[in-house]
């Protein structure tokens, strides 16, 4: 699922109409009859790419930098890693500061994502209300697409990733991080 929002996330913010098939080649391997049908499209038809034409948008590190304060940050990355005690590839473990712990394991039920109804209840436990503008990272932007799709499902709007998520940040050493070996 997390690569199928990546491809998801990256062709709809440059504007083309992207699905996901929730359960992946598995949930679609042996049907016979078409998953969708295009209509109005005809042979003539040219896609034209536009940066940020989705629904869901990307913010960059300075842009998130200068609003650290006034952004809700959904982390999708596991209780280790957020905490530091994981650092993965990353210059320095930790994470963003203010950022809420969601694990994308949480969306999920096996390899689908969960429902609309069920994936409501874990972003209000993890402090986010439908309204809220929140902005998705992980370590390198699978699952912050994913944790985006999910928000989107959930009925959130002004959904954003910061696709470059935690790598990028913890390389530029005036990125804050925090370390919280606790949260576990």
């Amino acid at each position: 699922m997390t690569e199928a929002a990546r491809v998801w996330f990256i062709l709809q913010y440059f504007g083309a109409e992207a699905l996901i098939v929730n359960g992946g080649w598995p949930a679609i391997r042996g049907q016979r009859k078409p998953l969708a049908q295009a209509s109005g499209i005809s042979g003539s038809t040219t896609f034209q790419a536009r940066p940020g034409a989705g629904s869901v948008g990307l913010v960059d590190r300075q842009t998130l930098k200068a609003d650290l304060d006034g952004v809700q940050l959904l982390d999708a990355r596991t209780a280790d890693v957020f905490a530091g005690m994981d650092p993965r590839r990353n210059a320095r473990g930790g994470h963003l500061p203010g950022a809420r712990l969601l694990p994308y394991a949480s969306l999920l039920d096996d390899d689908r994502l969960k429902p609309a109804g069920d994936l409501r209840d874990p972003l209000s436990v993890a402090g986010f209300r439908v309204g809220d503008h929140l902005i998705t990272h992980c370590d390198g932007g699978g699952r912050a697409a994913l944790a985006a799709v999910a928000a989107v499902r959930a009925g959130y709007d002004g959904v954003r990733a910061y696709y470059l998520s935690s790598a990028d940040w913890t390389k530029d050493e005036s990125c804050p991080v925090v370390l919280n070996p606790q949260t576990r």
